[in-house]
């Protein structure tokens, strides 16, 4: 196995487009790169599992001629290249025939994850300006208060009455033959959002020169090759589902899974075994859940499950433990955010030192630095915050937010706003948002040290832990908890998790305060929302204080 270290060495830019896009740097389509290189090879691109218990498979030829007559539907109707097409669809063919359909025109697609509001979705169509919504009946009542331009509806009965046109019936009338626009690497290709700790969604442009940073990822870090059986749990509605579950895989001519039913243990594993996935990647999460479950597994996944990625949040180390000794495989920590691609890991394909919890190594074409509150860059063993040096990562592709905001940025280096530790190897040791880190009594605690921890119990399901704001020690920690179903809630098992946490880290680590709840507020890709429970906390505080 070649090292990271000489991947990074021996990293060419130039010869890279040359030998992984059938485009070039001035004249490139994602179609093109995710489908149309691969027509005439027979090979299965799709792997579809319907809510109803059926499935079909669909060619990069079946997929070629349906996107083709898609897009030239969008030209009918005056769609043009720069225009953004969102799709409102869950896991489904249509979902994947509009993404291509969109490329192939040069227009952006935008994803809307099917939980959306009509806010959120009304927010996400004015900021980009969107010209077309491709949804299905099921989601179409959240666009009725909502001004569009056009919409197009996947309609499953044939004598529904219409408000729209049809999907299937509009495919109809059009010729597969459609010549892909080229574009360059600084057009755009898909339009994302991203949310902070305050103000609205801000939308990232991702251009075209991402689909390489794309497929570098999954070949150095997933460890892709053609024979896996591969299948990504995130959802297409989030930047990891559509990066590395649908562009990436796809621009290496590899088929993809799609579920169309809400996430369990159960179907996760019935995907598994059905179609003997053996590259897995997913949120920690969906491995979390697993490992809450984990009586669910048996033997028989040993067989064919080779590796797995995790990204979103840092993995547990009892995960970690489970998934090599129970599962004997080897689940990797990554990092990325929705503006950057995935740009550190531990990397599956190259061999370089593994510390468990730690989020890895800069991929090949890139570069990342620990900066202090100077922006001086620190020595190993310094905490501070993460960034990447643009000026040396020639596979980064971020140009601001809404194409102009650059305040994120400062000199040549991007702020990611994560708290990191350079370790004794110098990768990455995740320590927490800058805004999630709790100083109590003036020790920094990170708050997935203590969540980790409590994870380690055996009647805890999940936990997230916070800083309350306390007069004496600035903060306290506290920790809530989910429990398993077979466990209660009661004072005794809240100070055997304390003791735990106390003799497993330290006396200012452990939570001071345990509050047991049904289930924690996450995002709606599953991270997370410690600042929800803060801000809980501070307002009953503050609903205190004003009764005295």
């Amino acid at each position: 196995m070649k090292t990271l270290e000489q991947a990074h060495q021996e990293f060419d830019f130039e010869k890279l487009i040359a030998e992984q896009l059938v485009g070039t740097v001035d004249a490139i389509n994602a179609y093109n790169e995710c489908c149309g290189r691969y027509v005439g090879q027979n090979k299965v691109a799709l792997i579809w599992q319907g809510k109803n218990a059926e499935s079909e498979q669909w060619t990069f030829e079946q997929l070629a001629d349906a996107s083709g007559k898609l897009a030239n539907y969008f030209s009918s109707i005056g769609i043009q290249t720069g225009d953004c097409i969102a799709g409102l669809l869950p896991r489904t063919p249509e979902l994947l025939i509009t993404i291509l359909a969109t490329w192939r025109i040069g227009a952006i697609y935008q994803p809307l994850f099917t939980a959306f509001e009509s806010k959120a979705i009304e927010h996400r169509l004015e900021t980009a300006n969107t010209q077309l919504v491709v949804t299905n009946q099921e989601q179409r009542v959240k666009l009725n208060n909502i001004e569009v331009h056009r919409i197009l509806t996947v309609y499953q009965n044939a004598d529904e009455k219409k408000l729209d046109p049809d999907f299937w019936q509009e495919l109809e009338k059009q010729s597969e033959q459609c010549t892909s626009v080229s574009l360059t690497f600084a057009d755009d290709f898909l339009m994302m959002f991203t949310s902070g700790t305050t103000g609205l969604a801000k939308s990232v442009p991702v251009p075209l020169k991402a689909v390489v940073a794309f497929k570098e990822y999954m070949r150095h870090v997933v460890g892709l090759t053609e024979q896996d059986s591969f299948w990504n749990l995130a959802d297409p509605g989030w930047a990891y589902g559509l990066y590395y579950g649908i562009a990436g895989p796809l621009a290496l001519g590899h088929s993809i899974i799609m579920d169309e039913r809400a996430f369990s243990v159960d179907h996760a594993l019935e995907i598994i075994k059905k179609y003997k996935v053996s590259n897995l990647t997913g949120s920690p999460t969906a491995f979390r859940m697993f490992f809450g479950f984990k009586e669910k597994f048996d033997d028989s996944i040993k067989t064919h499950l080779r590796v797995v990625s995790s990204a979103g949040e840092p993995l547990t180390p009892e995960v970690i433990h489970w998934f090599k000794h129970d599962l004997n495989v080897n689940i990797f920590d990554q990092y990325g955010q929705t503006e950057l691609g995935m740009v550190i890991g531990n990397h599956h394909a190259l061999a370089h030192p593994i510390k468990v919890g730690s989020a890895g190594f800069a991929n090949p074409g890139h570069r990342f630095a620990v900066l202090n509150q100077n922006y001086e860059e620190v020595e190993r063993g310094g905490i501070g915050t993460l960034a990447i040096d643009f000026s040396q990562s020639p596979l980064t592709w971020f140009k601001g937010y809404g194409g102009h905001n650059r305040k994120s940025f400062v000199g040549n280096y991007y702020l990611t706003g994560d708290t990191v530790k350079l370790n004794e190897f110098g990768g990455v040791d995740f320590v927490g948002r800058a805004d999630d880190v709790i100083t109590t009594s003036g020790y920094r605690v990170g708050p997935f040290d203590v969540e980790s921890t409590l994870l380690e119990c055996a009647e805890v399901l999940e936990s997230a832990v916070i800083g309350k704001p306390d007069p004496e020690r600035t903060e306290i920690v506290k920790a809530f908890v989910v429990l398993k179903p077979q466990a209660s809630a009661s004072e005794a098992v809240a100070t055997r998790l304390q003791e735990y946490v106390r003799s497993r880290l330290s006396k200012h680590s452990y939570p001071r305060e345990i509050e047991f709840v049904e289930y924690l507020p996450k995002t709606s890709s599953g991270k997370i929302q410690r600042n929800l429970l803060k801000q809980q906390e501070i307002a009953k505080l503050q609903g205190i204080q004003q009764a005295v």
